[in-house]
């Protein structure tokens, strides 16, 4: 038996426009402000749901910067993510509160999320998936070998760099993500 057979594949997820609805303003996604504001996107209980049974790990890699600008607690950040944990029934949340400026190696676009994640969790990066809506969860699945998978949501700001394969949702990239998988077998 191989090393990869004992490696599990995942579906690392951002959060804020991927699973719930983000706030924009002026073109730019912002999370919700408290857990009651959470309200999950269309199609996504029905796509992590097909992941989860295809057998895939679910794993929410997200950036909350808010926590180290002093305008949000972690607490509040750990409101939301149980909130969703609840209601998604996600396998794990990996939360860098950072900001830019602190030079984190967990802060995408840098892939330390998800490169802690596989170590501790035997995932095999290659055969996973990234799935978010801005340049730097693209960049920070490229950057720790994963598929990367875009949901553009059309902010204003700027584009991933290719390879990456673009969709309108979660939805879509559950689809594409399982037929790919199915072609592989």
């Amino acid at each position: 038996m191989g090393v990869h057979a004992l490696m599990v594949q995942a579906v690392f997820l951002d959060r804020d426009g991927v699973l719930n609805v983000a706030v924009v303003r002026d073109g730019r996604p912002y999370p919700p402000e408290a857990a009651e504001e959470v309200e999950v996107l269309p199609g996504v209980r029905e796509a992590v749901g097909q992941l989860r049974e295809a057998g895939f790990r679910l794993i929410v890699v997200t950036n909350q910067p808010d926590v180290a600008r002093g305008t949000k607690s972690r607490a509040q950040i750990e409101e939301v993510h149980a909130r969703l944990g609840k209601e998604l029934d996600l396998n794990d949340f990996r939360t860098c509160f950072h900001d830019d400026k602190d030079a984190c190696p967990c802060r995408k676009p840098a892939p330390g999320l998800l490169v802690s994640a596989a170590a501790d969790l035997a995932i095999d990066l290659s055969h996973s998936y990234m799935v978010g809506d801005r340049w730097r969860d693209v960049e920070a699945g490229q950057r720790a070998g994963c598929t990367s998978i875009f949901v553009d949501s059309g902010y204003r700001e700027r584009s991933p760099a290719e390879p990456f394969f673009r969709v309108a949702s979660l939805a879509e990239a559950a689809d594409w993500i399982l037929a790919r998988e199915e072609r592989r077998l």
